[in-house]
């Protein structure tokens, strides 16, 4: 076992398996402790190679990075938990639990840590995840490495910590409304006559080229859509139909009150 780069992953929920079978790819499911109340929940990755237990001390003890990844109204319970078995000169704390913030955290400890806060998606499986990461003085020499341990499940950015709220709704809950789409424009292909796994096999490729040739062209939205429109075409028609029902202002709408919602969660 690699002690300098083991990670615990506390309360490994769909998110926490994610990272994990993300991170498994370069560190090995030997370095991964994943913990759970209930065991036979994550039964699934213990037979995949990583070491599951219901002991959040002992993980504790077998990693550096410890990964926070619990409800909000658990953490202060988690902390006090496994404060004893915590070493300021070891261990590196890595938050995923939305809307906490790192003095939240350091509130609930005696000693000071090293903490992080990241925000990837669950698209970390599959390592197309979009994970920002924000971190407190003390983990200054840390997020570098933090950061590369992510840039394996995708890409990263580190951002100022008045921003990570924004950055869940963004990232975490953009996946969930990006499929929505998805969703939508598999059953209008059904409408037009395709059968279900046809109609969404067409919208799955489409979304993924349409992102591609941004990501790749490095170019603006506007820009690509007006290389697919046409004079009285039948795409500027489908928009302009789109727009007058309220497709933008129904997504920026959706974001922002995502965002007020967090904003309550656990402040």
């Amino acid at each position: 076992m690699d002690t300098q780069n083991a990670i615990a992953i506390l309360g490994t929920g769909n998110l926490g398996e994610a990272i994990a079978r993300g991170f498994a790819k370069d560190l090995g499911t030997e370095n991964i402790f994943l913990t759970r109340r209930h065991l036979s929940r994550i039964e699934h990755l213990s037979e995949l190679g990583f070491e599951t237990t219901s002991d959040n001390k002992y993980a504790v003890s077998e990693a550096k990075y410890v990964f926070l990844c619990v409800q909000p109204k658990q953490l202060e319970n988690l902390l006090k938990e496994i404060e004893p078995s915590l070493d300021p000169a070891k261990h590196v704390l890595v938050s995923t639990i939305t809307g906490v913030e790192l003095s939240t955290i350091a509130g609930y400890l005696d000693a000071e840590y090293p903490t992080l806060r990241v925000m990837p998606n669950t698209a970390a499986a599959i390592a197309e995840s979009m994970t920002c990461i924000c971190g407190n003085e003390l983990a200054d020499q840390h997020i570098s490495k933090v950061e590369e341990m992510f840039r394996s499940l995708g890409e990263t950015l580190i951002i100022e910590e008045r921003l990570m709220k924004a950055a869940t709704v963004l990232a975490a809950s953009g996946i969930a409304f990006f499929l929505r789409y998805i969703r939508a424009a598999t059953q209008g292909g059904i409408e037009l006559g395709f059968e279900a796994e046809e109609a969404q096999k067409i919208a799955m490729q489409t979304a993924r080229g349409a992102a591609s040739l941004l990501v790749e062209g490095n170019a603006h939205p506007e820009r690509e859509i007006d290389r697919v429109t046409t004079p009285m075409g039948c795409t500027i028609a489908g928009l302009n139909e789109m727009e007058h029902q309220g497709l933008s202002s129904a997504l920026i709408k959706g974001i922002v009150t995502s965002f007020e919602k967090i904003n309550t969660i656990a402040e």
